[in-house]
């Protein structure tokens, strides 16, 4: 059975709400098709559904209660409901009450590129060392940060929150929720930059607001590569940090990226710290990743937790689904490498990513989708990909979307694949023409649906 994580009463008291009969939850849901046995289920009202329409089937399937903020029709008089005011706001007070009683060290992780890697890697390294509790897939805005912090149990030694944006503002608000210990930025890049009058500085500043909520004493874990590095040290001294380290190639950086001997499944990285040379493996590969593993052991040694055994623990490191897993897939007579990269992209992750694709051996593919959100010069940005491609002695590019339609008419036209208005009219383009021995990567925006390309894949191996 699993640990008691919210009583009706102590529920009731964090959202100042009634129960409507006594419950214990194992954990906590805005979900209900996911929804596990034992959880609260909230019932939240967004812009395409109101939650409160799944509370019945949410108790059907095992909901240990609900949270509402009106009665739904249909119900059992004896229900077990959590009654508050507003349940979004509800959401909040059950993450500001799971953060203050547990005795976990926070770690906050924002960036334009690598946030969601870096959490992982942070994950992975400090849950063997008492237990880590992190952000679920990429929870990472405004009820996602929040339903990570509801969730957080009493008894760890860890936690590490991401926090995303696409707007200034955003992280503001939602870093006070976590109140971290650490907090990293990974980098600045021009991701969502056509939501920002000013450029790719408003996103370090957005980026920078991660450093406003820091607790007193925290540590700062900036980039030291990046050209807007004056812009978060400026902000990291506004806000007051007690400790600013920082990680990278320069020679200036406190943790610094000294070599890296890169592979197709992983890295040898080299740092140096203090005048310390350590060397260890990294089981992700691309030179991104070296980067990011400074950032996490960065953050373990402000933590204060075992840095020789989590540089160790980076060995066996694997990138999570959509941000660089690789997978082999049985394909007709033999097989295909995947390099997983559908979750999301910007002109800096999807120039790594390729990178990554070019450490590979085989007949290398692309299948790129449209960049969303960078505004103004978003077609030159994809006819740019271009270089990096042929650089990564990439034989195919298919392409999908308006925007990559640039890209298409920058290519050679041996390198040109096809391309289509979308993800579902690419996928089965891209299944006829593979053959086994290929490497095949698959990357675009989350918007551009590239996850149905992976499906396509997927089903026609199973056949």
């Amino acid at each position: 059975m699993s640990p008691t994580l919210w009583t009706a009463e102590a529920a009731a008291t964090a959202t100042a709400g009634t129960a409507t009969r006594p419950w214990r939850a194992s954990g906590v849901s805005i979900d209900s098709r996911t929804l596990a046995p034992g959880e609260l289920f909230v019932a939240l009202v967004g812009e395409r559904q109101d939650g409160h329409l799944f509370v019945a089937d949410a108790l059907a399937r095992g909901a240990a209660a609900a949270m509402v903020h009106k009665r739904p029709e249909g119900l059992a008089p004896d229900a077990p409901l959590l009654l508050v005011r507003d349940t979004f706001e509800g959401l909040w007070a059950l993450a500001r009450a799971g953060r203050a009683r547990s005795r976990a060290r926070v770690v906050a992780v924002t960036g334009s590129v690598g946030k969601t890697g870096t959490k992982e890697a942070l994950r992975h390294v400090l849950d063997r060392q008492g237990g880590c509790h992190a952000s679920a897939a990429s929870h990472n805005n405004h009820w996602g940060v929040p339903l990570t912090l509801a969730r957080l149990p009493e008894a760890i030694s860890w936690a590490v929150v991401e926090i995303g944006m696409n707007h200034a503002g955003e992280i503001r608000a939602l870093v006070p929720l976590a109140r971290p210990a650490v907090a990293v930025i990974t980098a600045i890049a021009p991701a969502h930059i056509g939501n920002f009058a000013d450029g790719i500085e408003g996103i370090a500043r957005a980026k920078a607001e991660i450093l406003e909520g820091l607790e007193p004493g925290g540590t700062a874990v900036l980039p030291a590569d990046t050209p807007q590095f004056p812009i978060l040290l400026e902000a990291a001294e506004r806000a007051g940090v007690a400790r600013i380290v920082t990680f990278g190639e320069a020679a200036s950086a406190d943790w610094r990226l000294r070599a890296v001997e890169l592979g197709p499944k992983g890295s040898t990285v080299e740092a140096e710290r203090a005048g310390r040379i350590r060397r260890f493996r990294l089981g992700a590969p691309g030179r991104h990743w070296a980067s990011n593993a400074l950032a996490v052991l960065a953050a373990v040694e402000a933590l204060g937790a075992d840095l020789d055994r989590a540089a160790a623990e980076l060995a066996d490191f694997a990138p999570p689904s959509g941000r660089g897993r690789q997978r082999r897939l049985r394909w007709r007579d033999g097989e295909i490498l995947l390099l997983d990269e559908s979750y999301n992209a910007n002109p800096a992750s999807m120039a790594a990513a390729i990178a990554l694709l070019g450490l590979q051996a085989g007949r290398r593919i692309a299948v790129l989708g449209d960049m969303l959100e960078l505004g103004e010069g978003a077609e030159a940005m994809h006819a740019a990909l271009a270089e990096p491609l042929r650089a990564a002695t990439v034989a195919r590019v298919f392409t999908c979307g308006p925007l990559m339609a640039a890209l298409d008419r920058a290519l050679p036209a041996s390198m040109r694949g096809p391309h289509a208005a979308d993800s579902a009219a690419l996928a089965p383009l891209v299944v006829d023409e593979l053959q086994p021995g290929d490497v095949v990567l698959v990357k675009g925006s989350l918007g551009s649906r590239m996850a149905r390309v992976i499906e396509a894949l997927e089903a026609s191996a199973r056949s």
